[in-house]
């Protein structure tokens, strides 16, 4: 009996000790942004960038775990074209009236050695939720010479059938159903 609560107790210590290396961050919008491609007709690749997001990360490198949340606002959608801007809020394509974000969440981090390699969650968009996972094709941490704290980030990416969440528009003239979102995010700890 004695040996038995001699563990719980170093079980709880030890449990104790991993939450310590926990860390809570949060998104640096002036190094965070998610942008997407998409081809035009098999001739050129539209571009946009969504200027406005916020988020959450809780990052823990020796446990190897993460939880993240990023709330994109999809009325800040930015292509450079004021038009086209206000063609993709629409119902034709992200419907800003009805669905003014979009979600990603995540609480599975893979790790290549001590690099997370991908993000795996869901994406909420047009009010539908799908499996996505994010690859990273660059990660670090540094410690800020300017804020004097650690920063986190890279650079993600993953590609996203648009119809499984319901934004058809274009896909009977030949638009393609597949979208390339890229990730480029910075957290700072809190």
């Amino acid at each position: 009996m004695r040996l038995s609560a001699l563990s719980f107790a170093a079980a709880a210590l030890l449990a104790g000790t991993a939450q310590v290396h926990a860390a809570d961050y949060a998104i640096d919008p002036t190094h965070t942004f998610a942008s997407f491609e998409i081809g035009h007709f098999g001739t050129s690749t539209n571009r946009g960038r969504f200027d406005k997001k916020e988020g959450t990360v809780q990052f823990d490198r020796a446990a190897k775990t993460g939880k993240v949340e990023v709330v994109i606002d999809i009325t800040s959608i930015n292509t450079g074209t004021a038009a086209f801007n206000k063609h993709l809020q629409s119902a034709d394509l992200f419907d800003a009236a009805k669905h003014p974000t979009a979600k990603f969440v995540s609480d599975k981090f893979s790790f290549n050695g001590d690099k997370v390699s991908e993000v795996s969650g869901t994406l909420t968009l047009l009010g539908k939720t799908q499996p996505v996972t994010l690859k990273s094709t660059g990660f670090n941490c540094y410690d800020s010479p300017m804020l004097k704290r650690e920063v986190c980030g890279g650079d993600f990416e993953t590609t996203i059938d648009r119809t499984a969440f319901g934004m058809n528009y274009g896909v009977d003239w030949g638009f393609p159903k597949n979208v390339r979102i890229l990730v480029q995010i910075e957290a700072v700890k809190q």
